[in-house]
Parts: C-alpha cells; sequence; structure tokens
C-alpha cells in the first residue's frame, strides 16, 4: 500500500476530510456559545394566574446557562416545573434571540390534608392560595377518586341547599361529608359501602326529614347515613322530657 500513490492519495484525502469535519463541528460548537447569540428575551405566550411572568424569566436567565443553540430545554422545563403551580411547560426557540414559554397551570379544586392543594384532575401540589375551597383529607392516592365523589356528590347535596365544604376518606374506605347550609354545619356520615345509594336515599327524605327540621328552626349537626333502611340525625339542642313517674 505505502508504494501505491492513488491509495496514499485517497487515504490522505480521507483523513483531511475527517479532519476538515471535526474542526468544523468544532467551530459551530464554539459559534453556538458565543454571546452573540444569547437568549435575549422570554416571554411568556400563556396568561399566567397564580405565576408571575417575571418569575418565569428570572428562573429561565438564572438557573440555566447556554444560547440560542446551547440551551438544555429538558433542563429549562425541569427548572421551571419547579415553579408552584406549574403542571406542565412547553418552551419553543424564536430565532435569533428568543424563548417562547407556555405554561400550563393547576386549577385548584380543594385543600389536601391541611398541606397542600389538590387540582381539578386529581393531582396533589403544593402552593399557597387564599381562596375559599373545600378540604380533602385522605390517604396518598385518594385524591383523584376523591375528586371524581366531589363532582358527583357537590351537585347533589347543592340541590338541598348543602354546600359540601369537605371531603374525607379513611384508610379502611369509609366516606364522611362536611357540609354548610342555612342552619349551620352538618356532618354526614356515609361509610364504606353504597355510598352513592344512601346519599341518594338522604337526598329524597330530605324535604320530610331535616328539611322539615330546619323549617321548624331546630338544627341537625350530624346524619349517619350507615343503617340498612335508614340514617340517623342528631339535635345537638334535643334534650328529652324526663319520664314522669308513677305511683
Amino acid at each position: 500500500m505505502w508504494d501505491d500513490a492513488r491509495q496514499l492519495n485517497a487515504m490522505a484525502a480521507t483523513l483531511a476530510l475527517i479532519a476538515c469535519a471535526f474542526l468544523a463541528w468544532a467551530a459551530l460548537g464554539w459559534a453556538a456559545r458565543l454571546p452573540l447569540f444569547a437568549i435575549r428575551h422570554v416571554v411568556v405566550t400563556t396568561t399566567p394566574v397564580h405565576v408571575n411572568p417575571a418569575w418565569i424569566a428570572s428562573t429561565v436567565r438564572g438557573d440555566l446557562s447556554g444560547t440560542f443553540f446551547s440551551m438544555d430545554l429538558g433542563a429549562a422545563r425541569a427548572a421551571l416545573a419547579r415553579i408552584p403551580w406549574v403542571k406542565s411547560v412547553a418552551l419553543r426557540r424564536q430565532w435569533p434571540d428568543r424563548l417562547e414559554v407556555e405554561l400550563i397551570e393547576h386549577q385548584p379544586l380543594a385543600r389536601w390534608n391541611d398541606q397542600g392543594l389538590v387540582d381539578t384532575d386529581g393531582a396533589v401540589f403544593v402552593a399557597s392560595d387564599a381562596g375559599e375551597l373545600p378540604e380533602f383529607d385522605g390517604s396518598d392516592g385518594d385524591a383523584p377518586l376523591m375528586v371524581e365523589r366531589y363532582r358527583e356528590w357537590a351537585p347533589m347535596l347543592a340541590g338541598l341547599s348543602l354546600k359540601l365544604t369537605g371531603l374525607a376518606l379513611s384508610p379502611r374506605g369509609g366516606w364522611s361529608i362536611r357540609a354548610e347550609g342555612d342552619g349551620g354545619p352538618l356532618t354526614i356520615e356515609v361509610g364504606r359501602d353504597h355510598a352513592d345509594e344512601r346519599l341518594g336515599r338522604f337526598a329524597v327524605a330530605w324535604k320530610l326529614t331535616i328539611g322539615a327540621l330546619a323549617r321548624e328552626g331546630r338544627h341537625v349537626d350530624r346524619v349517619d347515613l350507615r343503617y340498612r333502611n335508614g340514617f340517623a340525625a342528631r339535635l345537638p339542642d334535643f334534650h328529652p322530657k324526663p319520664a314522669k313517674r308513677t305511683t
């Protein structure tokens, strides 16, 4: 091979081509990191309700490095996802120096175990909210089911002039509802089995039972639906008359 000029020329051309490609790649990498291609504009294309756009821009500029070409968009998404209220992020580069940020925020539905919030999809997240929200108490993983129950039961109770203010699901699967009506707070013990059937029976009997007592000015503060064919109600101001003594 060493005495074959044609093969030597071909090998030299190949090596020269590889060297040029390497130099071109290195030059492009160097140029991509030049300040000339820095991201100068961070634009939020959606209208955040809870997240300050200035906070987003500060996160991108403070926690991330790189230019239009070298910025790691995966790392950028991860950094923005750590901002409270951010549910998901989409990023797009726009030539020559612009980064577009599209945010989807959590839509809060309830408070979660006095530690966070639950959104309308049943996702638990940590953020502060001063708004009036119902309270959910449950175990890890229960939030989606509790959101589903809330959507079923809140309209049913609204038909009885009751506002659902809290849901609790015990580790054994027992349901408890907290509601607010014209007469004050009401706790409804639903139990574990046949919850929809029990609540439906309670709603049908409301007008002639709890509703009738409310019209008389007598407030029921607790109802227990865990009976086969009925329910029990407690009147906090009820005092039975002592039995008459007979002689």
